[in-house]
């Protein structure tokens, strides 16, 4: 049979789920995901842990527990989630080892609330590096302008860090930026430069979801133009990955011990039913990367995905035409990046809402049944 998933692995792709729940963890699922779809690490996000304790009952036995300490709803949720992601990097260690940190990492988010509050992010990133207290653990800042010091912050006091929410180029940049200025401030602290890790999630469908809808409005030649400034923001992404870690300021890092900020490509599943159901991942195979996906992607790619090389590397010129077509047309590209940013940020704080309500009504029924 043909493993797809394999050849994506043997292209340099790192296959990371983006998804975990309690469920997934007792069941066997990732254990299963890990020996057989090749695996090799996991994401996780506020709407992610709220779609997994709205149903079911794994987190019952644990819930009953917080609620006879009469914890509050915030150090509930906080428990909870530290749990399930000191689970999932105690049973990724073994992958951590044989890839000498490169992979085998698990992700915790922020509290997403304080996504425009630089001290309060390095705050909680602190507290959850120690709270998760696993040498694999990413701690995910989103890459507001806010979050930028706090990234540099942080991994100055040797967290390693997963960069979320990027959607421009421009703001990549910058990302990259704080952490070249971490790694400096790290090895002035005495770190080893070595044990710190990061990612930068270049987020991909939802650059197509939000241009495609601009290209409808304008209608006319614009539409033929849907469905293709996504993979062209990201080729050049990596083309800007390419130039920054390079030179003599990278080498001297890079001879200190530090590793490169891999590109993430994050929200790869398909929103678009006109489109290719593993286009965000056939299209952006390069060495060296990581590709995030929700299980239905994983297996969407196992079934029919196709691996044709490397999609990416040297194809900048082609990328930029299609943004100058774009821009030609009409749409405000800038404009288009705030919006992505402001909706993400929003996304995640109304999923977080979401999982203190779960939590709050899981805690009450146990109490009123007291």
């Amino acid at each position: 049979m043909t493993d797809r998933l394999g050849d994506l692995a043997d292209a340099g792709v790192s296959i990371w789920l983006d998804d975990l729940s309690r469920e997934r963890l007792t069941s066997g699922n990732l254990q299963s995901l890990v020996a057989d779809r090749h695996v090799v690490g996991v994401t996780t996000n506020p709407t992610i842990f709220a779609s997994a304790l709205s149903v079911g009952t794994a987190y019952d036995a644990q819930v009953r527990e917080l609620s006879a300490r009469r914890s509050s709803v915030d150090d509930a949720v906080r428990e909870i989630t530290v749990a399930d992601v000191q689970r999932a990097c105690d049973y990724l260690t073994s992958t951590w080892a044989a890839t000498r940190g490169v992979d085998g990492r698990v992700s915790i988010e922020v509290d997403p609330r304080l996504a425009h509050d630089t001290a309060g992010t390095v705050a909680e990133a602190l507290d959850l590096w120690k709270a998760v207290d696993r040498p694999n653990l990413l701690v995910k800042i989103p890459a507001t302008r806010e979050g930028l010091p706090a990234i540099t912050r942080v991994i100055a006091d040797g967290v390693s860090v997963n960069v979320t929410l990027i959607f421009s180029v421009e703001r990549y940049r910058e990302v990259i930026g704080a952490y070249l200025d971490g790694l400096d401030l790290a090895a002035a602290n005495g770190h080893d430069l070595d044990t710190i890790s990061s990612v930068a999630s270049f987020f991909v469908s939802r650059v197509d979801t939000e241009i495609d809808r601009r290209l409808d409005t304008l209608g006319g030649a614009a539409v033929e133009l849907k469905g293709k400034a996504a993979i062209a923001n990201s080729v050049l992404a990596y083309a800007a990955f390419q130039e920054a870690f390079s030179g003599k300021r990278w080498e001297a890092l890079h001879a200190n011990g530090a590793t490169v900020q891999r590109p993430l490509w994050a929200s790869t599943g398909v929103k678009n039913p006109d489109y290719p159901d593993t286009l965000y991942v056939t299209d952006l195979v390069v060495a060296g990367t990581v590709n995030t996906m929700p299980e239905a992607t994983l297996d969407a790619f196992a079934d029919h995905g196709t691996v044709r090389g490397d999609r990416v590397t040297g194809r900048s010129a082609a990328a930029r035409e299609v943004f100058d077509a774009v821009t030609d047309v009409g749409v405000d590209l800038a404009d288009v990046f705030a919006t992505l940013e402001s909706e993400g940020v929003a996304k995640f704080e109304q999923s977080w809402s979401q999982l203190l309500e779960s939590v709050r009504t899981r805690l009450d029924a146990v109490r009123d049944l007291r």
